[in-house]
């Protein structure tokens, strides 16, 4: 049996709800493999993803849709210690990372 998680798509549906991704610098801070950041990156005019989890970046970075290559990247780090300066980003998103 396989599981999905959110197969109604509401973590997205509220995300659009209370944002617009549309041609916005996002920051994504607990990425983890990506399974949030293919459900609204395209809109985005670019996205980087952080995650403590080498791992899960590597995963995430070969799993990257070859549309998103020069809009999506990713970078191991944790939230305490964002290598950017607070002005790259218009949106920052959280979830699933508490």
């Amino acid at each position: 049996m396989t599981f999905y998680k959110d197969p109604e798509q509401n973590e997205t549906k509220t995300l659009h709800k209370f944002t617009d991704i549309a041609r916005k610098r996002v920051l994504e801070i607990g990425c983890g493999e990506g399974r949030l950041t293919w459900r609204y990156a395209a809109a985005s005019h670019s996205t980087i993803g952080l995650d403590p989890d080498k791992d899960a970046v590597r995963v995430a970075t070969y799993d990257r849709p070859s549309a998103l290559v020069n809009k999506v990247h990713f970078a191991n780090a944790q939230a305490q210690y964002i290598p950017f300066h607070k002005e790259t980003f218009d949106i920052a998103i959280l979830a699933w990372s508490l």
